[in-house]
């Protein structure tokens, strides 16, 4: 990324401190992303509720040195789409947008699987538009469908693949079999699950991606419940270490595996930095062990 950019961006980037993951074959992106689910209205629908925030945030996200910002056709729907071409455009150089498509949306908190291939096809043409871009960096099966046959789903992003207007494939809440199936139609770049210190569900997910160097975006990263109340383990880590929480949750996840790329979001500047100050964050084997254990518990 260059050090200044048409949106103001500066050069501080404590971001990078959370290391480098390369996507595929051909994409370098800083471990610590940012998701833009929270930036539309409740429920993920419609605008948000402080518009001139919402691109505060985006912005602020590029100066501290996030280059992945993922995003979904369904977040609003077409809002966060809208809201990072406002704050972004035109681009800097190396910031990667990742977007997803595959969901119907009928109001709020309201999400239907739709993995048509005429639907998935005219949902890349109109992220294309709305993002202002000639091709989508990274382009996400939402879900897989169960009403249509996979392999049908897999080959049209295999399509667009070949048409140069996606560069990259990923795929969201799939399993090991499912990453398999796709993998034989098209390359996969990186997996999206839920994924957090409490709910690791998608272990055996996130051990393949490991061994086969396919990015893993955990979603929900944050989440720790009980264990980051006084007396919880994630709260004492934090105090010890003159850490946040949030910041104890993504070191934990960030060592958890050379793949993992954590894209936490939020809709407010200040947790935005909160997070993006812990990228550093290291913990020792004792704190891990720990923190595991009190999880599994």
């Amino acid at each position: 990324m260059s050090s200044t950019t048409s949106t103001g961006i500066g050069i501080g980037r404590p971001a990078a401190e959370s290391g480098q993951i390369q996507l595929g074959d051909a994409i370098p992106v800083t471990r610590l992303g940012f998701g833009t689910m929270q930036l539309p209205g409740p429920g993920v629908w419609g605008p948000p509720r402080d518009h001139d925030e919402a691109i505060r945030v985006l912005r602020r996200a590029v100066e501290l040195g996030v280059d992945l910002i993922d995003t979904a056709d369904a977040y609003g729907p077409n809002i966060a789409d809208e809201l990072i071409h406002e704050a972004l455009h035109p681009y800097p150089d190396n910031l990667v947008i990742a977007t997803k498509a595959g969901f119907l949306r009928t109001g709020p908190g309201q999400w239907f699987e739709c993995g048509r291939p005429e639907y998935l096809r005219q949902q890349c043409e109109l992220s294309l538009r709305r993002l202002g871009v000639d091709r989508i960096d990274l382009f996400q099966l939402h879900r897989v469908d169960p009403a249509v046959p996979a392999q049908d789903q897999y080959g049209v992003l295999a399509e667009l693949q070949t048409e140069g207007k996606i560069r990259l494939v990923g795929l969201s809440e799939v399993t090991v079999d499912q990453i398999a199936e796709a993998s034989a139609i098209v390359d996969i770049a990186t997996v999206q699950n839920r994924y957090n210190l409490t709910d690791r569900a998608a272990d055996d997910v996130l051990r393949y991606c490991t061994e086969r160097g396919i990015g893993f975006i955990p979603w929900f990263p944050l989440a720790s419940g009980e264990l980051a109340k006084p007396g919880g383990v994630v709260h004492e880590a934090a105090t010890r270490l003159d850490a946040t929480p949030s910041q104890v949750v993504l070191a934990w996840l960030l060592q958890r595996s050379s793949i993992m790329l954590p894209i936490p979001g939020t809709s407010s500047v200040a947790h935005l930095e909160e997070n993006i100050a812990g990228a550093g964050l290291k913990l020792d084997l004792a704190t891990v062990n720990a923190l595991d254990d009190a999880a599994s518990a």
